[in-house]
């Protein structure tokens, strides 16, 4: 049986909801401290803060659009944040400086999520009234052991899908429509690929007129609950999409890269990807300069480099307070180099996690649809018709032949040609049944199925952990042993 350990403070779905403030007053008694008419979407109360995020809204009068707040009843139970060791406490009725005090609204730290408490939590506009805060959320964090070779799933997508062939129920589709109303991004950026085996494929897409600004509350929160820090609405979009799909961006802001093309005599940028020439140096964010070996594989333009491929971006083209065009990549990297430059340059992240464990071309595509797309929700501006997308080498996707004698007797356990199908169509393979075999081509989002005999092994893997292990019955080794033959080096070792 598995083994689940469970931490944390949960929140009381009856005891902490939504609130609404809709005024902020002074507190009679104590200038640090105000008074609040909230909303819990069951009667108005008076609630008591010294929150300095509200001090701005005090003798305002009516809010014209009310702070959507989390809201503590009287006898929920909260994380005390003003006491050594941040215990749970209950909610008692009190009085604070001549007032009567019985609920409050939260910060971060009273509901666990981290050390933030100088403030309250000002929640997004659309957050409903009354509804429990864990409806609303969600409180509760899934810690799922990836292995390397299954890091496909390092991502909530990834996931869906191996749930949806465990259980049987229909994988949702992401949707990736695009409303794309701006001026065409042909003709205004091009792509150069020097090593398709280094760099398979790369997409970019353009989106205009944004406003850097933070993300919505629920973005940061499930950001920093995956270890990720919110940065603007615009690489929370990168962060967010790739967790959400598997597919790492890099965000550039479009107007330097026009500004460099300039500098270069051209009239629009060239993105290259080549290999450094050694000794060649970058300034990575922070503004760490690293000098680069000759199979570091660049992002670049016409002026020099701009980013380390697949593992970070270049700090003369990240996104700053006064982008307004944003120039969006999605590619595709060699994962061995990947792991080269990771350890030549001491330097990972969340994209080189990814990367250097293999990421399936087709994603690129995917991944700058989506990640425009919540650009656009969350910072406005107008998306350019297209992108530009080069794709010299596109992977093979291999076919397997797999029977129920070859199911039996290297695992032990009798499946129809029926079931076997299903358990193949289940992950997405592509299936032909054909005299008595099972035809099995890998879906486009796996790289880790080989061809032959390597290939065969993979599939009947995937039978069997779809099957599950623990059904698998215990049996002695069926098939003859090879004849043993000494190997003097490995003895004398």
């Amino acid at each position: 049986p598995q083994q689940f350990k469970i931490t944390g403070f949960s929140w009381s779905p009856d005891e902490i909801v939504v609130g609404a403030i809709l005024e902020v007053m002074p507190h009679p008694n104590a200038d640090k401290l105000v008074l609040c008419k909230l909303d819990d979407g069951q009667k108005i109360h008076t609630v008591l803060t010294g929150a300095p995020n509200l001090y701005p809204y005090v003798d305002a009068g009516p809010l014209e659009t009310p702070l959507k707040v989390v809201y503590a009843r009287e006898g929920a139970t909260i994380i005390n944040a003003y006491e050594p060791g941040h215990k749970p406490t209950v909610l008692k009725r009190r009085k604070i400086r001549g007032v009567e005090s019985y609920s409050m609204a939260c910060s971060e730290r009273e509901l666990g999520i981290s050390e933030e408490h100088e403030g309250i939590i000002i929640l997004d506009e659309d957050a409903p009234v009354g509804t429990p805060l864990v409806d609303y959320l969600g409180d509760v964090v899934y810690d799922i052991a990836i292995t390397p070779n299954i890091a496909r799933d390092a991502n909530v997508y990834g996931v869906a899908r191996e749930i949806a062939a465990i259980t049987g129920v229909e994988l949702r589709q992401p949707d990736l429509s695009l409303i794309a109303n701006g001026p065409s991004i042909k003709s205004r950026v091009d792509i150069q690929i020097s090593n398709p085996s280094l760099n398979p494929r790369f997409v970019l897409g353009l989106i205009e007129g944004i406003k850097v600004q933070p993300s919505p509350y629920k973005v940061q929160f499930r950001l920093q609950l995956a270890g990720m820090r919110p940065i603007n609405a615009l690489v929370d979009a990168t962060n967010y999409a790739m967790l959400e799909l598997g597919e790492p961006l890099h965000a550039f802001d479009y107007d330097i890269l026009l500004k460099r093309a300039e500098d270069a005599g051209k009239q629009f940028p060239t993105i290259i990807t080549r290999s450094a020439e050694n000794g060649e140096r970058l300034t990575t964010y922070l503004g760490r300069r690293r000098t680069l070996d000759d199979f570091t594989v660049l992002v670049s333009d016409q002026s020099g480099p701009l980013a380390l491929a697949g593992v970070m971006g270049g700090a003369e083209s990240e996104i700053g307070d006064g982008t307004r065009n944003v120039l969006l990549e999605g590619a595709s990297w060699n994962m061995i180099n990947t792991r080269r430059t990771i350890v030549a340059q001491n330097l990972n992240s969340e994209a080189a996690y990814r990367f250097s464990r293999g990421v399936h071309p087709t994603l690129a595509l995917m991944g700058v649809k989506r990640g425009l797309q919540l650009m656009h929700q969350w910072a406005g501006g107008i998306i350019a018709k297209d992108v530009v997308d080069n794709y010299p080498l596109p992977p093979e996707a291999p076919t397997v032949t797999i029977t129920p004698n070859d199911v039996n007797r290297l695992l032990g356990i009798d499946l129809s040609l029926a079931e076997i199908k299903d358990i193949l169509l289940s992950l997405e393979f592509s299936v032909v049944q054909k005299d008595g075999k099972i035809l099995a081509t890998a879906p486009d989002h796996r790289l880790d199925i080989g061809m032959g005999d390597v290939g065969k092994a993979d599939i009947l893997e995937e039978i069997a952990r779809i099957y599950g292990y623990e059904r698998i019955p215990e049996t002695r080794l069926a098939d003859a042993l090879p004849p043993q033959k000494r190997d003097r080096r490995m003895d004398m070792e």
